[in-house]
């Protein structure tokens, strides 16, 4: 990420923050809304949506004519299940899942009977599930993704030669921020390129004046960068971890009476 557009020693009072993700049950972000007197509002820049099932038909894919499924996230779980219920497909009980962690295995369980099926769980990476793939070399695979396909994913595939097919079943979108346009706030904050470009498919005439932008990872920094917009908080760093706390230090410094 270049530098040159961060900055870090220009501070001007802190009241309003948005944060650009949907409004979690449980948050830090509550905390510091408290102990500073802020008011912090969630907006979800980004949201996902299905991909119609005339629409998928189109791609003359089936999903019972593959007999194993690779789940790279929550989302892709949801929409696969959602479309073999509208093409009306009964899912085999031989068919076998391959979840890239814990916590995407744990979510399968929302749609089938666990014990009673073939899950393999990876740490993280797809290739932590290599050991299984070497067991499995002929299965078929289907991989149900978005728009935004799984290039690590399939990269690693291709090299493995494990037959496999991609199926776009739903999409990650700009949401609809018209009713923000007279509102404004002191900070925001976003984790994604996906929501500098929301933020410009929604305002495309937007100026930074005196809003404070917040960033999270080197992607996002980059997508801030090339639209000419100064960071003046960002995270991950060694000091500051996580974004609530690149914001509470900021806060700190602008916020001193």
């Amino acid at each position: 990420m270049s530098a040159s557009n961060v900055e870090v020693k220009k501070y001007k009072k802190v009241k309003t923050i948005l944060i650009s993700q949907p409004k979690p049950e449980r948050s830090p972000y509550y905390s510091l809304e408290q102990k500073y007197g802020l008011k912090i509002d969630f907006r979800p820049f980004i949201h996902v949506e299905g991909v119609a099932e005339k629409e998928f038909r189109k791609t003359r894919t089936r999903p019972d004519e593959f007999t194993a499924v690779i789940f790279t996230s929550k989302n892709a779980i949801e929409h696969y299940f959602r479309m073999c219920e509208d093409m009306r497909i009964k899912i085999t009980q031989d068919m076998k899942y391959f979840c890239l962690s814990e916590a995407i295995a744990h979510y399968l369980q929302k749609f089938i009977i666990y014990r009673k099926r073939k899950v393999f769980v990876g740490k993280r990476e797809i290739e932590d599930l290599s050991h299984y793939f070497n067991k499995h070399k002929t299965e078929k695979f289907l991989l149900p993704c978005s728009n935004l396909g799984a290039r690590p994913v399939v990269e690693y595939l291709e090299k493995t030669s494990i037959s496999f097919k991609e199926a776009m079943m739903y999409r990650t979108v700009s949401s609809d921020l018209s009713d923000l346009r007279d509102i404004f706030y002191d900070v925001l904050v976003f984790f994604s390129p996906l929501g500098i470009q929301s933020l410009y498919e929604n305002f495309p005439d937007f100026k930074q004046n005196e809003t404070r932008i917040a960033v999270y990872g080197s992607s996002t920094g980059a997508a801030v960068n090339e639209r000419g917009l100064t960071i003046n908080i960002l995270a991950p760093s060694p000091e500051t971890p996580s974004m609530t706390m690149a914001l509470e230090k900021y806060i700190q410094e602008a916020n001193k009476k």
